[in-house]
C-alpha cells in the first residue's frame, strides 16, 4: 500500500490533535463544588466554620464513591451560576431546583431529592384546600425567586402582587414582619425551620401541598454542571445511583429526616 506525504501528514495531524484532546480533559481526580451554607437543614457553617448538612454529605458521599478529592466553595446562591460558568467551581450542590430556565445556562444531574411547597399564613387568615387566583387576589405572596415557585406564583396568581426573595429562609421571615399575607415555601423549611420554631408560632399551613414536576418529571433538585462536561454528570450519575442502591443515601437521609425526601 502506497502512502503520499500528505496522506502521512494528516494522519500525524490527527493522532496529535486527539493526544492533546485527551491531555487537556479533566479526570476528575479533584473537583471544586459550590455550596450555600446557610440554608439549614441542607447546608449550614458552625461558628468555627464548619459546613454540615444534607448537602454537604451528599457531596461528601458522591466525592467517596468517584474517588475524587474535593473542596467547598462558599457562594452566595444568587451568584451560582454566574461563578460556575466562570470556573470558581466545577459543580454546585446547594438545594438548586432543576428548570427550563437554569437548564439553559448549565446541565444538571438527576434528581437527589424532591419536596413538595406548601403555603403558610396567619393561623386563620384564609380557608381554603385548593389555592386559586380568586382566593389569593389582592393579597401579597411571598416566594424565592428563580425558583419553580416563584414561576408557579407569577403564572397563577396574576391578581396578586408576588414578593421575591433571595433566599429560602427570607421568605418566611418576610412573613413574619408582616411584610407579606401568605407564603409559598418548601413543605420541609416551612415545617422544620419556621413552623416549630418560636417565630412562627400563631402561623399555619394553608390548603394542601404542591408538587411542582417532581424527579419523575425531570423537576426536582439536582447537582448543576457547566455544559458539555459530560464526563463529570455521568460520574456523578453513577454515583447517585450506587450512594441509593448501597445504603449511603438512606443514611444521610436519616441523619436529617424522618422521611424519605428522595423523591423516588
Amino acid at each position: 500500500m502506497r502512502y503520499t506525504l500528505r496522506h502521512v501528514v494528516l494522519v500525524l495531524l490527527t493522532a496529535t490533535l486527539a493526544s492533546a484532546a485527551l491531555a487537556q480533559a479533566p479526570n476528575w481526580s479533584k473537583i471544586r463544588i459550590g455550596v450555600e451554607g446557610s440554608y439549614p437543614p441542607f447546608s449550614q457553617i458552625s461558628p468555627d466554620g464548619k459546613l454540615s448538612g444534607f448537602d454537604i454529605d451528599i457531596a461528601k458521599a458522591i466525592c467517596a464513591q468517584i474517588k475524587a478529592e474535593c473542596s467547598f466553595v462558599s457562594q452566595e446562591f444568587d451568584g451560582m451560576m454566574p461563578a460556575l460558568n466562570a470556573k470558581k467551581f466545577d459543580m454546585i450542590v446547594a438545594s438548586m431546583s432543576i428548570t427550563p430556565e437554569r437548564r439553559k445556562a448549565a446541565d444538571f444531574s438527576d434528581s437527589y431529592y424532591d419536596i413538595p411547597s406548601r403555603w403558610v399564613a396567619k393561623a386563620g387568615a384564609f380557608n381554603f384546600t385548593d389555592a386559586t387566583a380568586a382566593a389569593l387576589k389582592g393579597k401579597k405572596i411571598i416566594v424565592t425567586r428563580n425558583t419553580p415557585r416563584a414561576a408557579y406564583a407569577q403564572a397563577n396568581f396574576k391578581d396578586s402582587e408576588v414578593l421575591l426573595v433571595a433566599k429560602e429562609a427570607d421568605v418566611t421571615m418576610e412573613l413574619a414582619a408582616g411584610r407579606g399575607d401568605i407564603a409559598f415555601v418548601s413543605s420541609l423549611a416551612a415545617s422544620a425551620a419556621f413552623l416549630k420554631s418560636p417565630e412562627g408560632k400563631g402561623y399555619a399551613q394553608v390548603g394542601k401541598s404542591i408538587s411542582l414536576g417532581g424527579a419523575k418529571d425531570g423537576g426536582g433538585v439536582g447537582i448543576a454542571m457547566r455544559k458539555g462536561e459530560d464526563s463529570l454528570r455521568t460520574k456523578v450519575n453513577d454515583a447517585l445511583k450506587a450512594i441509593k442502591a448501597n445504603g449511603t443515601y438512606k443514611k444521610i437521609n436519616a441523619t436529617y429526616f424522618d422521611f424519605d425526601i428522595s423523591g423516588d
